[in-house]
């Protein structure tokens, strides 16, 4: 549904989209993610037309964004990190207004924000002013407005940015509505954590480029070497060694054991600590185990550590940096 190659973008001398390529499948929510200044911006602004590429191309539901322009508006809708509402108008006249901007027939356009209004749960602020919505009704009524020509393709910039944490559900929910009701949604964030729930396909981008990309499920799947955590409790026995330590230490001594970690939340040496570590697989585990239990640590918890966004982005950007 969403497709761009090798797309360039430079401000003066700084690349700020360096040949990108991305993919995003119909009805899929795609979650574009990474840190502020990596270029997410930029390349919404390039699908959404409002920034010529300087390399590369692109396409929104089959139409290119340089030579068909308008056609891509009207297969999309836009809503950008940062917008201005008409405090003078109700948020009726200001959904009309919208309506009529994107040539909606205005017999259709009554029944169409009325639509609108209970799906974004505004029905009841229809006669109210703009100026007087909390900044989460703001957000969803700008959500309202790039729906308005009912549009295949939805760019949401940060959509979640500001609002607090009942807003952010409520906006999640709604997005996830969206795509029942067969929208592809293509959302940037820096928060990664409030994504894992919500999209079905990611795409990783650091300095301009993408990472990595593909469905949430396969992106997060164990790693060749998957990750293990031991809950121990520090400050059990009378030893000048914190259990925590022997712990670590045994591990470290398993030549297929790597990456060991520990997550100390004890307390003045005393309590429950944690000790990450990446293995072969489940047997090699269970030696693992076996050895930190030789070791006489205290061991309350074992498990496979699970997968996160933040993780698998910190560990792809960190091999993309070793990469020539």
């Amino acid at each position: 549904m969403i497709r761009a190659r090798g797309l360039r973008k430079r401000y003066g001398r700084v690349k700020a989209v360096d040949g990108l390529d991305l993919s995003v499948p119909g009805g899929a929510i795609y979650g574009f993610i990474g840190q502020n200044g990596a270029g997410k911006t930029t390349t919404i602004r390039i699908l959404a037309t409002l920034l010529p590429p300087d390399g590369g191309e692109a396409q929104v539901a089959g139409a290119d964004v340089a030579r068909e322009p308008n056609e891509v508006r009207r297969l999309m809708g836009y809503m950008p990190d940062f917008f201005g509402v008409y405090d003078d108008l109700t948020v009726g006249e200001y959904l009309d207004f919208y309506a009529s901007l994107q040539g909606v027939d205005a017999r259709a356009t009554a029944g169409l924000r009325e639509r609108l209004l209970e799906l974004v749960d505004l029905a009841d602020k229809r006669d109210g002013y703009v100026e007087g919505l909390s900044r989460g009704m703001q957000q969803r009524l700008c959500l309202a407005r790039a729906l308005i020509h009912d549009p295949q393709v939805l760019l949401l910039d940060e959509p979640a940015s500001g609002l607090d944490p009942v807003a952010r559900v409520e906006m999640r929910e709604l997005l996830k509505e969206l795509s029942r009701m067969g929208k592809t949604i293509l959302i940037s964030s820096h928060i990664l954590s409030e994504l894992a729930d919500l999209c079905t396909h990611v795409g990783m981008v650091a300095g301009g480029r993408l990472v990595r990309e593909g469905p949430v499920g396969e992106l997060l799947a164990p790693s060749a070497r998957p990750g293990f955590v031991l809950r121990v409790l520090s400050g059990a026995a009378p030893d000048p060694v914190r259990a925590v330590d022997r712990a670590a230490r045994a591990l470290g001594e398993l030549p297929f054991v790597s990456d060991v970690r520990i997550e100390d939340e004890s307390s003045g040496g005393v309590g429950p600590s944690e000790v990450h570590f990446r293995c072969a697989g489940a047997g090699d585990a269970a030696s693992a185990l076996a050895a930190v239990v030789r070791a006489g640590v205290p061991v309350v918890r074992f498990a496979e550590a699970e997968g996160s966004l933040e993780q698998t982005f910190i560990r792809l950007t960190r091999e993309e940096v070793r990469t020539p």
